[in-house]
């Protein structure tokens, strides 16, 4: 298969953590791999293009320049992601107002910008979840909130798409270790996290389609728990 003829995919937030393992996982898929990121990484082998995702014209940009240059897309992943974990007493207006825009605007005007190509591919929009859309905890207003409605985008999107050829997928994983060092039994590894993504998206039969898939650590950690640790106990 020439590289004009490769699958494309477009993934959000891949210079750190799940994003990046997803995006090097569809690489040694054969994947032509493209990504949008707010601070670039320097991974040449993923595409990076620099990209706010808190502003809807630089998406738009983003994703025109990709499309010109792949000339088609097949696979879109929205990864990226913002977290504060304040109380809701004490969080401040602007982190609500910029938790909103990464983790659900960015998404619906990710999906405005490439749906006309996964219409024409037949593609697949991923969006990864959270346990905390549906399982809330203290501190977690603004987190739980955007992932909450995230579930609802992509639902929709699946009901309204499908006639159309295109597939929509929500992962909502438990915990994981997205940061550097972290190696908690009772987390999910990167690695494993893009397996079950791309998995989704390149092996399981194209006469379904999973709308939502739940997965968690295989490991359960000892209570009491508050906070965003809840989603260690579930």
């Amino acid at each position: 298969m020439s590289s004009t003829e490769s699958p494309v995919a477009l993934i959000t937030g891949t210079n750190r953590g799940s994003g990046k393992a997803i995006a090097e996982d569809l690489r040694c898929r054969g994947y032509r791999v493209f990504s949008l990121n707010r601070s670039l990484a320097g991974e040449d082998r993923l595409g990076e293009r620099r990209c706010d995702l808190a502003d809807p014209r630089q998406i738009r940009n983003a994703v025109g320049e990709v499309l010109e240059e792949a000339g088609r897309l097949d696979v879109c992943v929205s990864n990226a992601v913002d977290r504060v974990l304040d109380p809701i007493a004490e969080l401040d207006e602007a982190d609500w107002d910029r938790l909103v825009s990464i983790n659900l605007s960015a998404a619906f005007h990710l999906i405005k910008a490439v749906l006309p190509a996964l219409r024409a591919a037949r593609g697949i929009f991923v969006a990864m979840g959270s346990h905390a859309g549906s399982r809330y905890f203290e501190g977690g207003a603004a987190y739980s909130a955007t992932k909450a409605g995230l579930k609802a985008l992509v639902e929709t999107l699946l009901l309204e798409e499908r006639r159309n050829g295109v597939r929509a997928c929500l992962v909502s994983p438990g915990a994981i270790a997205n940061l550097d060092g972290d190696e908690s039994r009772y987390k999910m590894s990167t690695r494993s996290v893009a397996r079950c993504v791309c998995t989704i998206i390149d092996s399981w039969p194209r006469d379904l389609v999973v709308g939502e898939i739940e997965v968690r650590p295989a490991h359960l950690a000892e209570p009491p728990i508050t906070g965003i640790d809840r989603l260690l106990h579930v």
